[in-house]
Formats: structure tokens, C-alpha cells, sequence
């Protein structure tokens, strides 16, 4: 049997799920329902909020403009966050909206926009992070929502950086050679630490940034190969190496 179910429709919901309980749909959500997936009344879908489970839940409209879901079954327990941070220098408009996007489908628990001196698009609008990090939960059977944290300057992240917690910068002046092989002595540690991926500004850290990154005790610096990658593309690329040899795809 399939793990996830992705034959039936998934919406994310801001409101408590429970047996038998009633969540009250906002416009949009009815429009989406009733105008765009033509859904009637009776159909089931799949409803989640990042708290309580996914739940397969019944349609219930009163009239044209008032839409309702009444949870049914419980077809999911909880899952916690992913223990992995993803730092990242903004990107403008569409591309900021796939790295977010990707980030989520990756497993990253928790965005964190990152300013650094290069940093091109400083001004960052959260609430369309949030409804990205929406979409690719619906659209890839995550149940847990990516926290999204209001931007920081790299040194403020720094200064107070957990003792425990692993980042993984990506340096394109780092030196090159199998990425894999770097990260394979920290993967056979015989302790599992939280993880946290930094990419930066397309303009690359500057001396000063680097001298800092590189004098934390926690940080190791990745190579992403012979090539120059855009920041939306060498997100994919570290998250995937991170997570198959530090993170939640490797086996047991």
C-alpha cells in the first residue's frame, strides 16, 4: 500500500481538526473547491494543518459562497518538523517562490532568509513565503509546515548560533572535490546532529563573511562541483546531499 494518498485532493486549514468537528472555509478556499476543482457537496478531501494529522474530510456547502469540511477519518498521525534548517540569501519575486517551493519538498524545517553583504533583494514578503511553503505541502504530502522566520543579518545568526546544531555552507571558493566525501566523516559520526544548509547571495560571501563562517566550530564548508550554480538550483543540489548522507533519507 501506497504511504501517501495522492489520488484525493490535500488543503491546508488553519483551524483545530478533530472527529466530527466543522472548519469553516474562507473565500478562497470555497472558490478553489466549488469553482476550480468542481468538487460537490459530499466529495472528500484531504485536510491538514500542520497540528493535528491529515484527516479525510467531507464537503459540506450551504448555498454557493459558504463551504465547510467536517474531518472523518484520521488517515495520519502528526509528524514532527524536520530537524534541518535552510538559510538562504533572497532571491527576487518568481525565483525566491521555487527555492521556497523546493526547500519544503526537500525536507527543510524551518526558512530562514539570510542578509548578508551581498544580498540583492532585502526586502522579503513572508506571507508569500508562507502560502509557497503552503502549496508545496499540499502538493507533495507534507503535513508538517515549514516555519518561516523573519530575516536576520548573517552576523546576528552567527552570534548566537546553537552549540550543536551542524551548518553546512555552500562556498564556491571552497576547494573542489567530491561533495559526498566531505560530508561522509560527519555522517559516520555515531550521533545524528541537527543540521542546518546556508546558501549565499549570487554575488558569493565576502572575505569577511567567510572569516567568520569558517572560525565557527560548528560550520564546514561544501563544495557544489567544478560549476558556478544559480542560488535557486545550488539550493536543490546541497539539500539533496545534505539529507542523503546527514539528514532523513538515509536508512535507519
Amino acid at each position: 500500500m501506497a504511504r501517501h494518498d495522492f489520488t484525493t485532493r490535500r488543503l491546508y486549514v488553519d483551524a483545530p481538526l478533530a472527529l466530527g468537528a466543522r472548519v469553516d472555509l474562507d473565500s478562497g478556499q470555497t472558490n478553489y473547491l466549488r469553482n476550480v476543482l468542481r468538487l460537490p457537496d459530499g466529495a472528500e478531501i484531504l485536510a491538514f494543518n500542520g497540528r493535528d494529522g491529515e484527516w479525510r474530510a467531507e464537503i459540506s456547502a450551504e448555498g454557493r459562497k459558504s463551504v465547510a469540511l467536517i474531518p472523518k477519518e484520521l488517515t495520519r498521525a502528526q509528524e514532527p518538523l524536520p530537524d534541518l534548517h535552510y538559510l538562504f540569501a533572497p532571491l527576487k519575486h518568481a525565483r525566491l517562490d521555487y527555492m521556497v517551493q523546493k526547500a519544503v519538498e526537500m525536507g527543510a524545517g524551518r526558512l530562514q532568509p539570510t542578509l548578508t553583504r551581498r544580498t540583492q533583494a532585502e526586502r522579503i514578503n513572508l506571507d508569500r513565503m508562507r502560502a509557497n511553503a503552503v502549496e508545496a505541502a499540499e502538493q507533495c504530502g507534507v503535513i508538517a509546515l515549514a516555519e518561516i522566520a523573519p530575516a536576520k543579518r548573517l552576523e546576528a545568526l552567527i552570534a548566537e548560533w546553537e552549540a550543536d546544531r551542524l551548518l553546512v555552507f555552500c562556498d564556491e571558493d571552497a576547494p573542489t572535490g567530491r561533495p559526498i566525501d566531505a560530508l561522509r566523516p560527519l555522517a559516520d559520526a555515531r550521533e545524528r546532529r541537527p543540521l542546518a544548509v546556508l546558501i549565499g547571495p549570487e554575488g558569493g560571501f565576502d572575505a569577511k563573511e567567510r572569516d567568520m563562517l569558517l572560525a565557527m566550530p560548528q560550520a564546514m564548508r561544501l563544495s557544489l562541483g567544478p560549476r558556478i550554480l544559480r542560488a535557486d538550483t545550488a539550493a536543490v543540489a546541497a539539500l539533496a546531499l545534505v539529507q542523503a548522507e546527514l539528514g532523513d533519507w538515509r536508512e535507519g
